[in-house]
């Protein structure tokens, strides 16, 4: 086994008091393992899978199956066409929180969308009147867009904007506003790939300083009796309790709602009700969900399509709208 590095020891023993579970934590990211492909079906399903199937898990989606080990899914024709979405089954989990929500959803903002896995998973689940996807690093768009084609995610839009012009131009307006707030990305060392500096003190607290005006700016976007969803794909308590604690205190109108199908995965760290999936599960490289709800009482905002349509980077509407 490679050696971890002290920062990378330092992490684990905050995650977890028991010795055991920190080695398993640190040898799944010194000595990663290939994780089971996963995928998000956009359109029906056909009769007959081409894939072999694992048996799902009770809180899996039924939109969503993880594969066999081995299976490529993306060489399939049916991906070409549309017909799926891969991706990890970390983010199958994060987004999971949003099947808590049972009122009807017309308006979802997904403030960092790319490469589109969180926008096709609500607008799959929650069937909204429209869709927006925003990214804000420009060299992300194309993907976010290629991808959201070829699934024919519609009625969505694509925007390119800061989210603090959605907080000034569109608040109170949104009935979900997803944050996959960018982070450190520890979660890329149990895929085996590389994130240096992922558990540098500076780099953790650039990150969770950048997260926290996300999540400021898109509580401002957020209708009353709406909700904010928000996740990462990294371990750090800086970058996720901490951020909510932090959030709860400016935001004393949100509160964090229980997800039930996910209470077994409930985090030690704090009391507000946050999730978390560790690589050491064998299920994902690791991911971080908590989801708010706007008390405030009183009407929405409405966005109207004629002001945004002149931001969007690619339009994709129906009849409703036109």
């Amino acid at each position: 086994m490679e050696k971890p590095s002290n920062l990378l020891l330092k992490v684990a023993r905050r995650l977890f008091k028991d010795s055991e579970e920190q080695a398993k934590f640190i040898d799944a990211l010194v000595n990663p393992q290939p994780f089971l492909p996963c995928i998000l079906w956009c359109q029906d399903q056909p009769e007959i899978s081409p894939f072999s199937v694992e048996t799902p898990l009770a809180w899996q989606p039924k939109f969503v199956d993880r594969l066999h080990l081995g299976e490529k899914p993306g060489q399939y024709s049916l991906h070409q066409q549309g017909y799926f979405y891969c991706l990890d089954f970390s983010s199958v989990f994060s987004a999971s929180s949003l099947l808590t929500i049972k009122q009807s959803v017309p308006l979802v903002f997904d403030m960092c969308a790319a490469p589109g896995g969180k926008s096709i998973f609500a607008w799959k689940a929650l069937k909204p009147d429209l869709l927006i996807s925003n990214e804000v690093i420009g060299k992300r768009l194309g993907m976010l867009i290629s991808n959201l084609k070829r699934c024919q995610i519609k009625p969505a839009g694509v925007v390119h904007r800061d989210s603090s012009i959605f907080a000034e131009m569109f608040p109170e307006s949104s009935n979900l506003v997803i944050v996959d707030a960018p982070c450190t990305g520890q979660s890329l060392l149990a895929k085996g790939e590389k994130a240096p500096g992922c558990f540098h003190p500076t780099s953790i607290n650039k990150s969770a300083n950048r997260q926290k005006r996300i999540i400021a700016n898109s509580a401002q976007v957020v209708a009353p009796q709406g909700y904010l969803a928000y996740m990462t794909c990294t371990y750090s308590p800086e970058e996720n309790e901490q951020v909510c604690e932090w959030f709860l205190e400016r935001f004393p109108d949100f509160q964090a709602v229980e997800v039930s199908h996910l209470s077994a995965y409930q985090s030690d760290l704090t009391d507000i009700p946050c999730y978390r999936m560790f690589p050491q599960y064998g299920l994902g490289a690791g991911a971080f969900t908590v989801l708010f709800k706007n008390t405030t009482e009183g009407e929405g905002k409405k966005i109207d399509i004629e002001t945004i349509s002149p931001m969007c980077k690619y339009l994709n509407m129906t009849s409703i709208f036109n």
